[in-house]
């Protein structure tokens, strides 16, 4: 009996993942006499943390998930069970008591004081990768073997005279493979036109432009203290540039004894450069609420349910998201803010609220009543005292609804005038962050959350017709909800607060127009009268855009050339071809496509260069996850190493 090779490129959580499914697989099948496996791990990186989770990087780099939610090993949706390892928080818990003789002190200060509703560092998150990597190399059933190559692949080749596939690596070796996975997370990117224009004059004027990229990548020291860095995007990334830069360089978080939002004051420690921070809406996006679970416990999706999922699903790719899921989820927020304001703030709303609501709800779900959204203003206005009737494109875009207070168009009259309409925004959004469950706002963008995990299924089962994955969901949605609910822990908000009160923190207001002129940078916003924020430094606080178009991986660059692969082509709503992020891949188990449009056989993709098939591939698995999407990453894992050993 033969020997099976299989080479896995990137050894990141995702590689990791498709390693430990080979391994459970493997050992469920040992009784039917299946082949010795080989597995190859290809990676400049540590295998199991991987680029991103690297355990030598600064603490100050959080995850944005609590203790409670990741996991590398699966709990449920999958064939095979699993041979060793458990979740971070088992992991967390387990390492209190009994520590890990690879801990560094670092590792130990922080899961002396870690909860399970704090959001760990990306260091330890790390660790815990490397302690699942050390369990399952441990663990090597009887006929696997494993060769890690910390290196890089450049080319992935048919091998037409072995069969299977040649993969070269940077130093020039090649390794035999019966089937590759390309488990590759973020990689480099080109820079967009407007990318490449900003940098390009900037060198000819001597200013630093500082591109895309992972944080952990960067060399933070070559921004002085004391000048002016323009910081483009406000998701976030940016709270990774504000620790850096902050605390980073010695400044410090005190507390106020005050309420939330005023919680903390920051004492500079003179290092820190004068950031301006600017985004499209022109506020950071909205904190997450502090909860002890990931979806509120108090809210039910009533109308975006399993049976309307099942409904949808039956359709195929024929429903669309304006018109048929939108309304559902429209619902469900509706009902999450209206019945949470009325729980809390009973002296708001009338007691008919809830009973006329719910029957109005409840009515139009088919789509065929054009005069709902008329009735429905006209119950609230009835029902909710004015100030409290829930806005959702005013959440997602506050400064919108701020009074107009200067002239010639403007909403202000100068920057300072600015920075105090966010440090409002910023103050009040934390405050609702601490009130938890018993904000109306955070559990309406609860429910937009729970939503978004139905959402993400649906998508994956092809669910919803191209046009409205590029126009609707892709178009409006993802940009809208990402603002609501994909935010920081509430901590980075308390912090950022306080920094704009001690004046290190600034904001170029929404829409800003970035140039260079008279050799220095601009930000200005047209919703403020004054003169642009100038600087010599611009910082993009945004990770490398995953778009295989737009790859500098040169193994991704030789697979399209090759044909080996192609990006994904959909059709928009006027029926004109659109090239989309993403690889073309085949059903799962997702295998790409060549250049004639045909599944390569043992070639499979796992991770972000599914963009174009999944919506939301960057977030890690859920432990015991409420929906389906929870522990997609882990299901996907499972189908590439069934099909691979069966």
């Amino acid at each position: 009996m033969g020997v099976q090779s299989v080479v896995i490129v990137g050894a990141g959580p995702r590689g990791t993942s498709v390693m430990e499914r080979l391994l459970a697989h493997h050992a469920k099948n040992a009784a039917a006499g299946v082949k010795q496996l080989h597995i190859h791990l290809v990676d400049p990186f540590p295998p199991g943390a991987g680029h991103v989770w690297r355990t030598e990087q600064s603490r100050l780099y959080l995850m944005n998930t609590q203790s409670f939610f990741p996991t590398l090993i699966p709990d449920q949706g999958v064939e095979a069970p699993a041979l060793t390892g458990c979740s971070f928080n088992e992991w967390r818990t387990a390492q209190q008591d009994q520590p890990w003789d690879k801990l560094s002190d670092g590792d130990k200060t922080e899961l002396a004081g870690l909860e399970s509703t704090n959001f760990p560092s990306r260091a330890l998150y790390g660790r815990y990768l490397s302690w699942c990597f050390d369990q399952l190399t441990e663990a090597l059933p009887q006929g696997v073997s494993l060769t890690i190559h910390p290196t890089e692949a450049k080319r992935v080749a048919r091998d037409h005279e072995k069969g299977g596939f040649g993969v070269v690596l940077q130093g020039g070796e090649s390794l035999h493979a019966d089937q590759v996975v390309l488990a590759l997370g973020h990689v480099e990117s080109k820079l967009s036109p407007a990318q490449r224009e900003l940098r390009d004059e900037a060198r000819t004027h001597g200013l630093s432009y500082f591109p895309p990229a992972v944080p952990n990548d960067v060399n933070w020291d070559l921004l002085p203290a004391g000048e002016t860095v323009l910081v483009r995007g406000m998701g976030l990334n940016f709270f990774d540039v504000l620790g850096q830069l902050t605390e980073g360089r010695g400044g410090v978080f005190e507390a106020t004894g005050q309420p939330a939002g005023e919680s903390l004051r920051y004492v500079a420690s003179g290092r820190e450069p004068v950031i301006v921070g600017a985004s499209r809406r022109g506020t950071p996006y909205r904190a997450k609420a502090e909860m002890a679970s990931y979806y509120p416990k108090s809210i039910t999706l009533r109308f975006l349910g399993e049976d309307a999922v099942a409904a949808i699903r039956a359709m195929g790719a024929t429903a669309g998201f304006d018109h048929d899921i939108w309304p559902l989820l429209h619902r469900d927020t509706l009902w999450a803010y209206y019945t949470t304001l009325a729980r809390t703030r009973p002296e708001t709303v009338s007691p008919e609220l809830l009973p006329e609501l719910d029957a109005l709800l409840h009515e139009g779900l088919d789509g065929g009543d054009p005069g709902w959204a008329p009735r429905l203003k006209e119950l609230l206005a009835r029902h909710v005292q004015e100030g409290h009737i829930l806005d959702l494109q005013g959440l997602a875009r506050p400064l919108a609804r701020h009074p107009l207070r200067a002239g010639e168009g403007h909403r202000f009259d100068s920057y300072a005038d600015m920075d105090a309409a966010v440090l409002e925004y910023l103050v009040a959004d934390s405050a609702a962050s601490f009130r938890g469950e018993d904000d109306p706002v955070k559990m309406a963008i609860g429910a937009l959350n729970a939503g978004r995990a139905i959402i993400k299924s649906l998508v994956a089962d092809g669910g919803i017709t191209q046009g409205s994955w590029l126009g609707e969901l892709r178009g409006w949605f993802e940009g809208f909800v990402e603002g609501l609910a994909s935010g920081p822990p509430a901590v980075r908000m308390e912090q950022l607060a306080a920094l704009v009160r001690a004046g290190v923190v600034h904001f170029a207001g929404p829409d800003p127009l970035f140039r260079i002129q008279y050799g220095l940078f601009t930000a200005g916003s047209p919703w403020v009268a004054g003169t642009p924020w100038e600087a010599r430094y611009l910082v993009e606080a945004l990770a490398p855009a995953n778009n295989i178009t737009r790859t500098d991986s040169l193994l991704m660059q030789n697979l399209l050339t090759d044909g080996l692969a192609r990006p994904r082509h959909m059709l928009a709503s006027d029926g004109e071809p659109v090239v989309t992020s993403g690889l073309d891949v085949s059903a799962p188990p997702y295998r790409t496509v060549d250049g004639v449009g045909e599944p390569v056989r043992g070639l499979y993709v796992l991770g972000l260069q599914l963009s174009s098939v999944q919506w939301g591939t960057a977030i890690a698995a859920e432990a015991s996850a409420k929906y389906r999407s929870g522990y997609r990453t882990v299901r996907d894992a499972d189908a590439i190493a069934a099909h691979i050993l069966n």
